[in-house]
């Protein structure tokens, strides 16, 4: 029961930010919308940063739980059409002191879909977690500034042009990140 009180606070949100920016919504908006008092999103959440932090992890967790994709190319347009489904909750996040929340939510899907890939290319390698995960986080980072930069120029380009142009650059890197990091093939 806990867990649909809180999505239905999230969607709440989520509704008014299509209406005013987030900085113009108070917890009375969101109860009101939802239909709860007060008490009840204070139960739930500390303030409305709290609920937007939630908003983003539980959104993250089921993208994250969801079909693992094909390649990266699929997990990163996911990404992009993910974001793109709640554009107005991205913008208002993204352009207020909340942002490192959203920041928080994309680093962990990006994660995960860049961690699949160096799991799968490096199962031929000798390789330490360590390395992985500094590759993985080369990865994450880059494919991060792509998206935020997209989301700064509010979202216009076509998300799959970005992806095949990401392709054309990322072609090959992480066999070479490998093989440049001196780790022998198993």
């Amino acid at each position: 029961m806990s867990d649909i009180t809180k999505r239905a606070l999230s969607a709440s949100l989520k509704s008014l930010l299509l209406e005013k920016p987030i900085d113009k919504v108070s917890v009375l908006d969101i109860t009101n919308r939802c239909g709860v008092k007060r008490q009840t999103f204070y139960y739930h959440f500390q303030d409305i940063a709290d609920l937007v932090e939630w908003t983003c992890l539980d959104d993250a967790s089921k993208v994250i739980a969801g079909k693992k994709p094909s390649s990266w190319q699929e997990g990163f347009l996911e990404v992009f059409n993910l974001i793109k489904q709640d554009k107005a909750f991205v913008l208002n996040i993204y352009h207020s002191v909340s942002r490192d929340k959203l920041e928080l939510y994309l680093y962990s899907i990006v994660y995960r879909v860049i961690k699949q890939v160096v799991d799968e290319v490096s199962s031929s390698y000798s390789v330490s977690d360590e390395e992985k995960d500094f590759i993985i986080n080369f990865f994450k980072y880059s494919f991060c500034g792509i998206v935020f930069n997209w989301i700064d120029k509010g979202m216009v380009k076509d998300p799959k042009i970005i992806v095949e142009q990401t392709s054309s650059l990322c072609s090959g890197l992480i066999v070479r990140a490998l093989d440049n990091l001196g780790v022998k093939h198993n």
